[in-house]
């Protein structure tokens, strides 16, 4: 079966979902900034148009580009010059919705200053304006010393081509014509910064795998660091490597803020390289920290392990004003010696052993290979061939879009079909799950560029490993391959993992990020409401929200029920839209409807099948 709008559904509801898909909804922009908890209570504009003033702690002078540029994850900074007032707070929210840092500008004559003032990677400009107009403005602004490379993209309701021309002569980028959709926006400013930066970039790159400190905390470089792991190993050099993971980071990132949470993790790491001296300690992401100890007994890695927990776990931070926290943490290790065949390897055993930490009492876990007749197996398990299955996602407001989720699984030679659930562990222990995940991929984006060509396009959900998506390989691969074969980025949703976006938040982050240049959207899955998963909510870029399976009885839990409610309004406010899943009957539909879901999935809708042959147009419920 399939969803219809039900007779009691308002007239103007799918409005609004086509809205909230398309334009942002209010304080929008509070997405994904880094700083959207310092700067919470901060007003988006003043009445008369003009930026209120920035608070105490955000008045420090904007950072060099140069210095920007040297950390991949700086938001980009785009100044907005434009006289009217709504077009200019429409693409700010935009912007601000995006993760990037927009301010206005509305009186041309004040552009240079502002330009010294906020230190922008673009600029976004009208055409006509009262006094200076656009091409007059960028002629001034390439005659200043230092801006003759800063990036300017047009954005006007003039529909004259040669008027393109002569704003392109005048010493413009780029050209974008009114009314824009947010997400063309989005997309036309981030590919343009994202080249610029890289530019920028490439001449520093080569000397910054030779850094062995960070200049700012003095822990190890994660470059160096991994260097080091490389060559322990080839030494046959006996020590362990261990990682720790900080417990509960996304909640003391809502709580405290960006710039605090920061701060909270320097003294951290500090205090790490202080227990595990004279050891390397280097900071992997947001909230965990690997540390590399040569010439140590492996009877004594437990004992280290233990150290490095307890002694974070004594030590008071102060956090802010007089108030000081203590941080939990899990710790996993291994030895050096079972034999990696380099750093990436030690380093993916290591986190998993930090994964069963967090199941431990104690917080410690040691990595036990599996045995040889384990290894075989999950060998084994690979072995066949890959078939992918679909199951309809369908909104139950009544939408023509034709979208599937895909659905891993693979025939064994003895005809035998195994499930994602059965297929995935296997390639992840065997360390085969980048190259699975490449194939599903490529398998999806076929699928996506044939039904395109033949008119009839869809979009699909992709599960992917999050080990995949920290591979700046897969990342560059991706984004050719979407390119080559001319697919529209928004027809592909990436699935992560609750837990798995969790752990692995600013890689996941970092990946998204770089992919949404290219259209391409994100899907938050197996969603459990708590103050932790709903801080993820804002910090990555996501589109849509996935529950996890239990919610299908809300029907029957008025408890389960409130929570399904609270959850969707909570995305929704956010901008996102949420998919209800394994929905076998009516009641359980019901009680999605009423909860506000937007899609639903599951027997009730239509079973899995190796067909896309679903009616969208039709369907009915």
């Amino acid at each position: 079966m399939a969803a219809r709008e039900p007779a009691s559904l308002p007239e103007d509801s799918a409005a609004r979902q086509r809205l909230r898909a398309e334009t942002p909804p209010s304080r929008y922009w509070r997405r994904w900034a880094q700083d959207a908890q310092a700067q919470a209570s901060e007003p988006e504009a003043a009445p008369g148009g003009e930026p209120r003033p920035a608070s105490p702690a955000t008045q420090a002078a904007p950072a060099t580009t140069a210095a920007r540029d040297a950390t991949a994850e700086s938001p980009y900074r785009i100044l907005i010059v434009e006289d009217d007032r709504t077009q200019a707070l429409f693409a700010q929210s935009v912007l601000h919705g995006a993760g990037m840092k927009a301010d206005v500008q509305m009186q041309p004559e004040g552009v240079i200053d502002a330009i010294g003032r906020f230190d922008p990677d673009l600029i976004l400009m009208d055409l006509h304006m009262p006094g200076l107009d656009g091409m007059r403005l960028t002629t001034l602004i390439r005659q200043q010393p230092g801006f003759q490379l800063l990036p300017i993209v047009f954005l006007t309701g003039d529909p004259d081509p040669e008027r393109q021309f002569e704003v392109l002569e005048s010493g413009a980028d780029d050209f974008l014509t009114k009314p824009i959709r947010p997400r063309h926006l989005i997309a036309a400013v981030s590919n343009r910064i994202q080249r610029t930066r890289a530019q920028l970039r490439q001449p520093a790159a080569a000397d910054s795998t030779m850094l062995r400190s960070h200049p700012e905390t003095g822990l190890a470089t994660r470059g160096w660091l991994l260097q080091q792991i490389d060559q322990a190993l080839a030494d046959g050099a006996p020590g362990g490597l261990f990682f720790i993971e900080i417990a509960s980071a996304l909640g003391l990132r809502e709580r405290y803020g960006y710039a605090a949470f920061e701060r909270l993790m320097a003294q951290a790491g500090v205090c790490l390289a202080r227990i595990s001296a004279p050891a390397p300690v280097a900071r992997l992401n947001d909230n965990s920290f690997l540390a590399l100890v040569r010439d140590l007994d492996e009877a004594a890695l437990e004992e280290h392990a233990q150290r490095l927990r307890s002694g974070l776990a004594e030590q008071g931070f102060p956090i802010r004003d007089e108030e000081q926290v203590q941080l939990r943490s899990a710790v996993g290790y291994t030895a050096l010696s079972i034999g990696f065949e380099g750093a990436g390897p030690a380093l993916e055993a290591t986190e998993r052993s930090a994964l069963q930490a967090r199941l431990h009492n104690d917080g410690v876990a040691a990595y036990v290979p599996p045995s040889d007749t384990e290894a075989q197996e999950r060998m084994a398990l690979l072995e066949g061939q890959l078939e992918l299955a679909y199951q309809p996602i369908v909104a139950v407001a009544g939408n023509e879009q034709a979208q599937y989720q895909v659905l891993l699984r693979l025939r064994q030679p003895d005809g035998t079909l195994l499930s994602a659930g059965q297929v995935v562990p296997a390639a992840e222990a065997s360390g085969r799950i980048a190259d699975l995940d490449q194939q599903v991929m490529e398998h999806a984006l076929d699928m996506i560029a044939a039904r395109a060509a033949a008119g009839s396009p869809l979009r699909l959900f992709v599960s992917q490993s999050p080990r995949t998506l920290a591979r700046e390989a897969f990342a560059e691969w991706l984004l050719q391959t979407i390119a080559a074969r001319s697919i529209d980025g928004t027809s592909v949703v990436i699935d992560l993992r609750l837990g798995d976006a969790l752990i692995h938040s600013v890689t996941l982050g970092e990946f998204c990020r770089r992919l949404m240049a290219a259209g391409v959207q994100f899907c938050l899955s197996q969603f459990e409401p708590g103050p932790e998963a709903d801080a993820l909510l804002n910090q990555l870029p996501l589109g849509y929200v996935r529950m996890a399976a239990r919610f299908a009885g809300a029907h029957a839990d008025a408890q389960l029920r409130d929570q399904l409610r609270g959850t969707i309004d909570l995305a929704h406010r956010l901008g996102l839209q949420v998919i209800g899943q394994q929905i076998e009957d009516p009641q359980a539909a019901a009680a999605m409807w009423m909860g506000g879901i937007d899609y639903i999935q599951g027997n009730l809708v239509h079973s899995v099948g190796t067909e896309l042959d679903f009616d969208f147009q039709n369907a009915v419920l």
